[in-house]
């Protein structure tokens, strides 16, 4: 928004994962390394870390083994970074000569990295960002011509949380060294429900099956996902529309049959809002003078659905927080005439909300205290000024489980015509397992849209695994990507960009790149180098910080934008 920073990551940890980034994002995040023949074998001992760590060697005491989380068996390995130390562990593995070998490894938790020295070629890595659910890293390597062992490592990063590590693995020609037994086809899972459906989505789970590495998730007969856990959720589906759904078990050895079939319907289109538009546009209106045009809600441009007053403030109640109109700020706008802008605006089918946060706010959501506080202040500021939801921009930290209790325990409040969006900055929706992008698919039966900022943010990774940078349609579609292949729907996924060069550090595009990501997002039109796999044409629209800065340069963002995301498919 208008006072706004990225910090980012470290400098030291930043540095080594963006340069992992672009080096491992070929194999890490496009697609795993092609699969062993049939006669190599796992040369890696104790690979599940079933006979604890045997074989093993951790540094700094970093490593143990624990019974949960296991991705197979009854183990994995759980090591902890602290201070200087990585939580590096390795082992020594035999292998043969001018051999090409697979590496790969099931990891979950903090930052991970997978990687092989000694090679006598060239040694590989690969790594992801902190993960909630298990994710596989594979790589390849090849060994020189005199070379007849080579360390396998996992470790984690600097400052960051605990990773686990299981079923790792070292396919290739048998080095002599011997190896864990060879795998055998899993059984056909059991116990496959529907656990929860959407409109857009289906929640399954079924029971674990020992000697599974993984399970396929079929939809009417067709492959759709490949997970490693015991549930999953098949999104971008129909609304009101009946599927039916399979699961098989796989591991090295091959995949089982498939399950029992289930049925699973699909919700009547919900989610937050009410009555918006199916492609909604949203601005960001400003309680403050920095320069910008100073408006009064009646003055914000047509094109705007959304309207989101920035900002409540934090009271001295933990999570609580309060609106105080700028009176003299905005050239003496008085709480009665703002009330009854706010009205008219409703009148004319707009929806007004109250923003939370900012760059420089400070509310708090860590417990459940704070998060009834939160829901009960929100709600009271709704029935004072009329507002029709919130929207959550809090930069300085968010939990996932008290900020989800907080907006259902509002939903509850405020009944099914409840408006929520979200501003989260670019990092904090770069995998699932950060705390915005959990707390919108947590909520994602309510939420209206959530609109990250595309701007301040510097370079950052796209769902294909390569790194864009600010100001081109290829950020824009390929960082929206990570959102729509997520879990989000594409109803819940809008494009945040500046109104114009002042309304943010750096980021700013011209309307016709906006208009372009749309069109490529939606109809697979005017896209970039990166053109996703698939077209979203439910897809929300677009958000600008601010409607000031945007009066101040002639409306000349709205004017364009707005009428394009009203036209959209």
């Amino acid at each position: 928004m208008p006072r706004r920073r990225w910090t980012g990551l470290p400098g030291r940890r930043w540095a080594g994962v963006l340069a992992a980034a672009v080096t491992a994002s070929v194999l890490s995040l496009t697609g795993l390394a092609g699969q062993a023949q049939a006669a190599d074998v796992n040369n890696a001992k104790n690979a599940g870390y079933e006979s604890g760590l045997s074989n093993w060697t951790c540094s700094a005491n970093s490593g143990t083994t624990v019974s949960s989380p296991v991705h197979g068996g009854s183990a994995a390995l759980k090591a902890t970074p602290a201070g200087q130390d990585n939580a590096r562990c390795t082992q020594t593995v035999a292998v043969r000569p001018n051999s090409t070998y697979t590496l790969s490894a099931w990891v979950q938790g903090g930052y991970t990295f997978l990687g092989v020295t000694g090679t006598g070629t060239t040694d590989v890595s690969t790594w992801t960002p902190d993960s909630t659910s298990w994710k596989q890293l594979s790589t390849t390597f090849t060994t020189g011509a005199s070379t007849t062992s080579v360390t396998v490592y996992t470790h984690g990063w600097y400052g960051q949380a605990a990773y686990y590590a299981d079923d790792l693995s070292v396919y290739g020609p048998d080095g002599g060294g011997g190896g864990d037994p060879d795998p055998v086809v899993p059984a056909t899972p059991a116990g496959l429900a529907v656990s929860s459906t959407t409109s857009s989505s289906v929640s399954l789970a079924w029971n674990p099956v020992p000697g599974a590495t993984g399970y396929n998730v079929y939809r009417a007969g067709t492959k759709v996902q490949s997970v490693s856990g015991t549930s999953a959720t098949d999104s971008g589906l129909a609304a009101s529309t009946s599927y039916s759904f399979q699961v098989t078990a796989t591991n090295a050895a091959g995949e089982s049959a498939k399950s029992t079939a289930v049925t699973g319907t699909t919700k009547a289109s919900g989610g937050g809002g009410g009555d918006l538009p199916k492609h909604a546009v949203t601005g960001y209106w400003q309680n403050f003078n920095n320069g910008a045009r100073v408006q009064k809600i009646s003055d914000v441009q047509a094109q705007y659905d959304i309207i989101a007053v920035a900002f409540a403030d934090a009271t001295g109640t933990p999570g609580a927080v309060d609106f105080h109109l700028d009176s003299a700020g905005l050239g003496g706008y008085t709480v009665d005439q703002f009330k009854a802008d706010v009205a008219a605006k409703q009148a004319a089918g707009k929806k007004v909300i109250i923003s939370i946060g900012g760059q420089n706010g400070t509310v708090s959501v860590n417990d459940s205290a704070s998060a009834t506080n939160f829901a009960n202040s929100v709600y009271a500021l709704m029935q004072t000024y009329g507002f029709d939801g919130v929207d959550i921009d809090l930069e300085n930290g968010l939990n996932a489980t008290y900020m989800t209790q907080a907006l259902r325990s509002l939903s509850s409040k405020a009944g099914p015509s409840l408006v929520i969006t979200m501003a989260p900055q670019t990092i904090d929706m770069q995998s699932t397992s950060n705390s915005y992008f959990q707390t919108a698919l947590n909520i994602k039966d309510i939420l209206t849209v959530v609109n990250m900022q595309y701007y301040n943010s510097g370079s950052m990774l796209g769902c294909d695994g390569k790194v864009y940078s600010q100001g081109s349609v290829d950020f824009l579609t390929a960082l929206a990507c990570i959102q729509l292949e997520g879990g989000l729907s594409p109803s819940q996924v809008g494009l945040g960009l500046p109104a114009s060069p002042s309304g943010a550090g750096s980021g700013y595009v011209s309307p016709s790149i906006v208009n372009n990501a749309l069109d490529c997002l939606a109809k697979g039109t005017n896209c970039g180098s990166f053109k996703p796999s698939r077209t979203y044409p439910d897809l929300r629209g677009a958000m600008t910080w601010s409607t000031n800065w945007d009066a101040s340069a002639g409306n000349a963002w709205s004017n364009a934008v707005g009428p394009h995301v009203h036209a959209l498919p």
